[in-house]
């Protein structure tokens, strides 16, 4: 899908409520900063300063909207980003521009790390020849997940469900508590009714072929190696061929490849969200007529 077209996933309301959430938590109260600075007009180049894929656009623009600020971008949302580039150009009231800053560099900060670790990933399955689903997992950051989530779509990756209605996943303790796997998972069936999927994340075979037997319409093989993995989803497939199998735990980008295969339908990694690492962003201003310079750029 075009990066460019999944701004449109994003209702307006929604950000603007994020944007004005982020700018209260970081301006509850007076802004004494703004008495230096004053109203004038002011404009700022933001640059980017380490490599990677530009994500969170939306995100950046909402914020500066927030506070009357314009944002003309040099370089569309997906962008591959090589240090140093101009990325945009933002223009406003000089306090307005400092105020929505810090915020509005920390979403895209986030977002374009997270849609840089979902790239990578994706380009390690491909290149080990495998075209299942890389996802994410609901491992995110709170009150960042719609940020996270859009960074994985960018990236290239799947998002998984976005929240608890989006799938009926029964995991470990919901057995424990429902008192054993076939019982969990006709309970799931019952209230996940023909509207959702139902996923049963299982640690053994035996587990697998229960929950299938049930009614899961996917099984999670979770925590098991790559090869005890590849044999366990080759003998549920055998007998469940419609079933999906998805492989989570312990990924990384170094061993994803290892879980690849002809059997397995999606891979999972929670440390796409959860480790990787921000990029590094800067907005500078320049002064009108000016040929904006990132002189704060260090090799």
């Amino acid at each position: 899908m075009d990066p460019e077209g999944l701004a449109l996933l994003l209702p307006p309301a929604t950000l603007a409520a994020l944007a004005d959430s982020w700018l209260r938590e970081d301006c509850p109260g007076p802004n004494h900063a703004a008495l230096v600075t004053g109203a004038a007009p002011a404009q700022a180049a933001l640059w980017a300063k380490s490599a990677g894929v530009l994500a969170g656009r939306p995100f950046f623009d909402a914020i500066f909207a927030q506070v009357n600020c314009q944002v003309s971008w040099l370089l569309p949302e997906g962008s591959k980003l090589a240090p140093v580039a101009q990325v945009a150009e933002v223009r406003g009231p000089a306090h307005c521009l400092l105020l929505g800053e810090r915020v509005a560099l920390n979403a895209l900060a986030r977002c374009s790390g997270v849609a840089s670790a979902a790239a990578a990933a994706v380009e390690a399955a491909r290149g080990a020849g495998w075209a299942g689903h890389v996802a994410g997992t609901r491992k995110t950051t709170p009150g960042f997940r719609l940020v996270e989530k859009y960074g994985l779509l960018v990236g290239g990756a799947a998002a998984h469900r976005y929240d608890l209605g989006g799938l009926v996943m029964v995991k470990d303790n919901h057995i424990l508590a429902a008192g054993g796997v076939g019982k969990a998972v006709r309970g799931a069936r019952q209230v996940a009714d023909f509207a959702l999927k139902v996923e049963v994340e299982v640690g053994s075979l035996r587990e697998a072929v229960e929950a299938a037997e049930a009614g899961a319409d996917l099984v999670l093989l979770d925590n098991f190696k790559p090869k005890e993995l590849h044999a366990t989803a080759a003998a549920l497939k055998a007998r469940f061929p419609s079933v999906g199998v998805e492989a989570s735990g312990g990924v990384t980008l170094a061993n994803l490849p290892q879980f690849c295969g002809p059997h397995i339908d999606v891979i999972s990694l929670g440390m796409l969200t959860q480790a990787a690492p921000a990029l590094d962003f800067s907005l500078k201003l320049f002064a009108e007529g000016a040929t904006p310079v990132c002189h704060a750029y260090r090799t």
